[in-house]
């Protein structure tokens, strides 16, 4: 017998336990018979390793001992050619793109990738370990189980555990769980395999506060599963266990193709939603939507990118997954950590002066204030098309995330209608819970006012923006470009102007408690009215509305400390990198819930 060879084998607490050679040897007469009882100590046979017949080893309370150098596991064990692992990879290969070559070139022809393609692209090579990957769908009583084998793999999800960015943020801070619907298998539906599956995923989230990613195309409920004794399955947690991850950990949802029902509730429990231009999302598909007697539609009627993208329910509006996917594993980067300071590469400083037009009524694309600011190539610009009074971006100030809320001159002269103050408040509070600080750069007149806007609950919507800011953990900085009135500004400035770290205003910023037209003509009514005529009105108009101008600006506003300082905007970069640097990071405890859907 050569070394590693097995000797025998003892069976002991109903395992069978290998006794192998340590040495070559010739094995002399056995001791024992089969099947008889032995105990500690007996000899089991005698063993020749140097032309002499000895007693084997002793029966050892150790049975398995470490094979020697040259021994090796058992045959059986170690062939990848085993039948055990023949049957694993048959099955496995069931759950791959490559056993559905039609599905998949149907798939491809419609511009779409596969979730698993998705899962590659966004994961970094070989970091991935999927779960469940062998469950079917639950229609066995229905079904034939080799069917259900090919024909539903992975029960329609694919999900598990991967790394995105670790070569930038090490192997802890980029795991991510990832969730990917398969829309090649029945329609992308949820099923009781595939809700189980989620449920554990979003367990292991929550306990390890691990990233989710959700790729959500599919379309809700599957009625066809069998095997439970169910009635209306309302009872799973899954959409609770999503809910609850809100403040908890970073929620990104991916929407490519259609997205209804229990699909879309699951993306809209997301604090970000990227979306491609040809998705379509609702709460409600066009089958639901007949059976309901509310007409026969077609799919890309129910709730287009177009329509999302202008009612605030995208965030970031894509051409196609592979953007979709880059989108996502940049703003998995800004929650992931800090990049080295040495490494951001500035914008041109002196292209801030010339942002602001000298006309103090000219429009302008407050953009280029944001771009103007923030390390080059890191802007993430959020829900672009709708509350377009303000703009919001995602982005890194000398390597650090940070928020940037901006009002935008372009659109009602930067006045603050109910969809701006929701999407500033919701941003605002996206980067609390994200622990982002948070930069605004003002130039508003104030709220919205006026009988249409108050038919929107202005009221109700404006005050979000002060109860957000009262809730704040992370620092503010804010910076006032132009117009600074009313309580408009202060709700851009955390509740006031000295509600910020920092509150600074650039030299031809002008203040005032509501717009400077609408003052001089409510507060010099009489004047005005007394005027010989019209050219005479004209001019005492212009000359008070100047008065009040010089009265109110940021020269006169530092001067009475209302404002910090008043500086050249090519410092801008500067001042507010000095003031990042100095502020407390924040250490509170995410609360979960904090994040609304809207």
């Amino acid at each position: 017998m050569s070394a590693g060879q097995t000797l025998l084998i003892v069976e002991a607490m109903k395992m069978e336990h290998e006794l192998r050679a340590d040495r070559a040897g010739v094995v002399g007469q056995r001791l024992r018979e089969v099947g008889e009882m032995v105990e500690a100590d007996d000899p089991l046979l005698d063993w020749d390793t140097a032309g002499a017949i000895r007693p084997a080893p002793a029966l050892s309370p150790n049975l398995n001992p470490s094979p020697t150098a040259t021994g090796t596991a058992s045959a059986s064990a170690s062939t990848p050619d085993c039948e055990p692992l023949r049957r694993l990879r048959a099955r496995l290969a069931f759950t791959e793109d490559a056993a559905r070559p039609d599905a998949v070139a149907r798939r491809h022809a419609r511009g779409l990738r596969t979730a698993r393609e998705n899962i590659a692209d966004l994961c970094d090579p070989g970091s991935f370990n999927e779960y469940g990957a062998l469950a079917i769908a639950a229609q066995r009583q229905r079904r034939p189980v080799d069917e259900l084998i090919a024909q539903t793999p992975a029960d329609g999800i694919v999900t598990g555990v991967g790394s995105v960015n670790a070569a930038v943020f090490g192997p802890e801070r980029s795991r991510t769980a990832v969730l990917a619907y398969d829309a090649t298998v029945l329609a992308g539906t949820q099923g009781m395999r595939s809700h189980q599956k989620t449920d554990r995923l979003l367990q292991l989230a929550h306990a390890d506060r691990l990233p989710v990613v959700l790729f959500a195309e599919g379309g809700g409920g599957r009625p066809g599963d069998t095997d439970m004794p169910i009635v209306a399955g309302l009872h799973v947690g899954t959409f609770a266990a999503m809910a609850r991850l809100s403040g908890h950990v970073p929620l990104i949802g991916v929407a490519a193709g259609r997205c209804f029902a229990g699909n879309a509730a699951l993306l809209g429990c997301c604090d970000l939603i990227v979306a491609t231009r040809d998705s379509s999302i609702g709460m409600g598909g066009p089958a639901m939507i007949e059976g309901a007697g509310l007409g026969v539609v077609a799919p890309e009627a129910v709730g287009p990118a177009t329509v999302h993208a202008a009612n605030g329910v995208i965030d970031a509006l894509v051409g196609d997954e592979a953007e979709a996917v880059a989108v996502v594993r940049q703003l998995l980067a800004l929650w992931q950590g800090d990049l080295p300071a040495a490494d951001a590469a500035a914008p041109d400083p002196l292209a801030l002066r010339a942002v602001v037009p000298p006309q103090r009524a000219r429009a302008y694309d407050a953009r280029a204030a944001v771009t103007g600011l923030l390390d080059l190539g890191s802007v993430v610009w959020l829900r672009d098309g709708f509350g377009r009074a303000v703009h919001t971006a995602l982005g890194r100030l000398g390597g650090r995330a940070v928020g940037v809320l901006a009002s935008n001159p372009q659109h009602l002269a930067g006045a603050i209608d109910p969809d701006a103050a929701d999407k500033a408040a919701r941003f605002m509070r996206l980067c609390d819970v994200r622990g982002l600080p948070v930069i605004t750069l003002v130039d508003t007149p104030g709220f919205m006012v006026g009988p249409a806007v108050e038919a929107q609950a202005q009221v109700r919507h404006a005050s979000r923006l002060f109860l957000a800011a009262a809730q704040l953990r992370v620092p503010v900085f804010s910076v006032v470009m132009r117009k600074g009135y009313g309580l408009g500004a202060m709700g851009l400035t955390a509740g006031g102007f000295h509600a910020p770290r920092l509150t600074l205003a650039w030299p031809q910023a002008e203040f005032g408690a509501m717009g400077l037209e609408g003052a001089v003509r409510l507060g010099y009514r009489k004047e005005l009215a007394a005027a010989a005529d019209d050219a005479a009105r004209e001019a005492l108009f212009q000359r008070l509305l100047q008065q009040q101008i010089d009265a109110g600006s940021a020269l006169e506003m530092a001067t009475t400390l209302e404002i910090d300082a008043v500086i050249d905007p090519a410092e801008t970069r500067d001042w507010l990198l000095r003031a990042l640097q100095a502020a407390p990071r924040s250490t509170g405890a995410a609360r979960p819930g904090v994040l609304d859907a809207w």
